[in-house]
């Protein structure tokens, strides 16, 4: 029985903006480090406008604003009174949940301490710091130690100063928890898989979230040694989760309610349609304009990252393929059982990161790699599906 699809589809296939969403992401980074090097005040001057707490900048209006436009046409979509049916599905349903939450999040730990911490450590350099933000709530004395950091006063304000490949593994932890629940609708399509499945995993996933991201991030920063930061990790749940999706849930009710579904879904939808990545774009010349320098300085700083990320994807991909062969799955619900988890959530992903650790933060620049590789790594995956259908049984 085909799940009954519960988020309103639109056209098939990518959009011009997801078509070509790795050269807008380039383009967005030259652009911010241009504007870098060319006004470096506008971007600081931008990420001053923030909600500060003890004297630290807890959430910035800009990126905050840039974000809510992110998530908020994914939450629309979602009609989640037939949440509840997708358990007439459960062993993909199952595989999906388990390998999102009960493996992929350590394997992108594990992937990261060894590529970022071990390998490429002396590469990124041993001594090379990076400054965040205090813990919300926290009001530590300066040269006071907390978790592998260190409070120093920069600019007048205090922070943290942690080793770099640590920021850097925390960004890569805060991907690692962010199941996709935009992108991989059109993964899903592509690689001609279940439509019903896929959109019922994108509402659960969302679901999920509201009550898995901040324990698992919070626990994971936490063995990593990184301050654990749990009142702005519930806060940035909550800003970045729940506010997009009751709005989401509240506008869906309302506009249909006055306008009718028809015009829901062929007017105010396609209005939406490219205002995610518009504002993904946005926020990605704010974080490359103040991380610029960095990158000017070290280029290679981009592959280090991206190694792991990479290499997470692949080993999330083909474990979820693999499983759902041994479960005997169709094809049509393995292949967006294995992309779901392949994928990430970058948009939540980059929004925690510049809320918990900074827009500078070496945090957020890598959740930004994320956005890099997603597209082409994921559309590898898609033809990978597609030549290998073969493999399981109608």
């Amino acid at each position: 029985m085909k799940n009954k699809a519960f988020i309103t589809k639109q056209s098939k296939g990518l959009s011009f903006f997801e078509r070509y969403l790795s050269a807008w992401v380039a383009l967005s980074i030259i652009a911010g480090i241009v504007l870098g090097k060319l006004a470096p005040k506008v971007a600081t001057s931008l990420d001053d406008l923030a909600v500060y707490v003890n004297e630290a900048p807890i959430v910035s209006i800009p990126i905050a604003i840039c974000l809510f436009f992110m998530m908020y046409p994914i939450m629309v979509k979602i009609d989640f009174a037939e949440v509840l049916k997708a358990g007439k599905n459960i062993k993909p349903v199952s595989l999906t949940l388990f390998i999102n939450w009960a493996v992929k999040p350590f394997t992108m730990y594990a992937i990261s301490i060894l590529f970022l911490g071990i390998l490429f450590k002396s590469l990124i350099g041993t001594e090379v710091t990076d400054y965040i933000k205090m813990p919300l709530g926290l009001d530590l004395s300066i040269g006071a130690k907390h978790g592998v950091g260190t409070v120093v006063l920069i600019d007048g304000i205090k922070m943290l100063a942690v080793p770099l490949w640590r920021s850097y593994l925390a960004g890569c932890i805060l991907l690692g928890i962010a199941p996709c629940t935009a992108m991989v609708l059109v993964w899903g399509y592509l690689a001609k898989g279940n439509d019903g499945h896929t959109l019922v995993m994108v509402a659960i996933n969302s679901l999920t979230m509201l009550f898995l991201y901040g324990p698992l991030g919070g626990f994971l920063l936490g063995v990593g040694r990184l301050p654990v930061p749990w009142e702005a990790l519930l806060f940035s749940i909550g800003i970045y989760v729940a506010l997009p999706l009751v709005t989401g849930y509240i506008s869906r009710i309302l506009i249909i309610a006055k306008k009718g579904k028809e015009w829901f879904e062929t007017k105010f939808l396609h209005i939406l349609t490219p205002v995610t990545i518009v504002a993904l774009l946005v926020t990605l010349v704010l974080l490359f304009s103040l991380k610029g320098n960095v990158i000017l300085s070290n280029p290679l700083t981009i592959l280090w990252i991206a190694i792991p990320l990479f290499i997470q994807t692949n080993l999330i991909f083909w474990l979820g393929y693999s499983l759902a062969r041994v479960l005997k799955l169709s094809y049509q619900d393995s292949a967006p059982s294995a992309m779901i988890g392949a994928s990430n959530h970058f948009e939540v992903a980059i929004a925690t990161a510049t809320m918990l650790f900074g827009l500078s933060s070496g945090a957020a620049l890598a959740t930004v790699v994320g956005v890099l590789i997603e597209v082409p790594v994921m559309l590898m995956l898609t033809r990978i599906c597609l030549r290998t259908q073969k493999w399981f049984k109608p």
